[in-house]
């Protein structure tokens, strides 16, 4: 009888979701077609690109929400898309930098052909082909800031040739911004999200798989109990091959005009089940050691050991009618091997080039706006 209750009670929890998409969608695809016509205007005056110019250059105008990712045969880092508020209107990217790490230089990359501008996406690197970027989904967001359309897309930008291509393939995962997205294997694994209208929004906590050798999307099922839904959390793969999910931010609608924000601290490994790509299930985990606070919004990379670096992020304290935001500058290590946390701090050396290392007695190495959690 108890199982019959938990199955029918998940049941009743998918088709509350369903019905709320469908009314998430329903609202925000008039807003949507009017930012259509925009993004097209954009589109239209990249289209006047026709040749790859790459111009060295400053750093980078400000901007948050960005990718930022380590190519993978060269000292370099890439950085495409991103936003930027100047207290009137809001600017979207769909730029290319890349950050020469030994020579500390930048240069701007044009190539034809690029993706629409978009923030709050999620980009993977992957060392096919002499390297592959891939990027998926995120949001445009209208000059006064008030209407979002939400990207369902992929692209991949081809590294040895600096050319974009965009990978169309039947049923991948709902418009959204806020998700997660992993290499695992040959294939990206994708992560929950949220999808935001004037009036209405929804969190996903479903997973997809793109299957790099035959670019196809399927929709996994997880058996277990797995996170809820969530955006702005931590994903990476552990040397194990199974992927770690951890923290982020979502809120509900507790009365008229009233959201209570929720700021997640657990732990999820997913992970396949008997060693088979098609079956996969969810473990609560309980880590040890010196755990993170609770936050949202933070940047995740794998350190050199295949531990995985937590850095920053931002805790909202919000009332009905304000909100404020704590930022962090902090470093963490979670090791897989030992499901324990660790806190980091920076150490001086003789060269002027910082290091990273854990706090004294450890023997481990030791992106984001207030109301918004990507």
């Amino acid at each position: 009888m108890g199982k019959k209750g938990k199955k029918e009670k998940g049941r009743g929890a998918e088709k509350t979701a369903a019905k709320m998409e469908k009314k998430v969608s329903k609202r925000s695809r008039k807003e949507e077609e009017d930012l259509e016509a925009l993004i097209a205007h954009f589109q239209t005056l990249d289209a006047k690109r026709t040749q790859i110019v790459e111009t060295p250059c400053p750093p980078p105008s400000p901007r948050l929400n960005a990718s930022l990712s380590v190519h993978p045969e060269k000292d370099e880092l890439i950085l495409f898309g991103g936003e930027y508020f100047n207290g009137q209107k809001t600017f979207l990217y769909n730029e290319l930098y890349v950050y020469n790490i030994r020579k500390d230089a930048w240069t701007k990359v044009d190539i034809p052909s690029p993706p629409p501008r978009r923030c709050a996406h999620q980009a993977v690197v992957v060392p096919q082909g002499g390297g592959q970027l891939w990027v998926f989904g995120g949001e445009f967001v209208s000059p006064n800031g008030e209407q979002f359309y939400h990207y369902k897309d992929l692209w991949v930008l081809h590294l040895a040739t600096k050319t974009w291509e965009q990978v169309k393939s039947a049923g991948g995962p709902s418009g959204r911004s806020g998700h997660r997205m992993a290499a695992w294997k040959r294939h990206l694994i994708l992560f929950g999200g949220f999808h935001e209208s004037t009036r209405d929004y929804i969190y996903y906590n479903d997973v997809y798989a793109f299957n790099l050798d035959t670019s196809t999307w399927s929709k996994l099922s997880p058996s277990g109990t797995g996170p809820t839904p969530r955006s702005g959390c931590q994903m990476s793969v552990t040397p194990q091959g199974s992927i770690i999910v951890y923290g982020g931010y979502s809120k509900q609608r507790v009365k008229k005009d009233v959201d209570k924000g929720t700021r997640h601290s657990d732990m999820f490994l997913l992970k396949p089940e008997d060693g088979r790509e098609d079956k996969w299930v969810w473990t609560r985990m309980n880590p040890s050691g010196v755990r993170p606070t609770p936050r949202s919004g933070f940047s995740v990379a794998m350190a050199p050991n295949h531990q995985t670096l937590f850095f920053g992020g931002v805790c909202d304290e919000e009332e009905e009618e304000s909100l404020a935001g704590e930022f962090f500058n902090d470093l963490y290590f979670y090791d897989a091997t030992r499901n324990r946390w660790f806190e980091g701090q920076l150490k001086a050396v003789t060269n002027p080039v910082p290091t990273l290392s854990a706090l004294p007695g450890d023997s481990g190495l030791g992106e984001s706006c207030p109301g918004h959690h990507w």
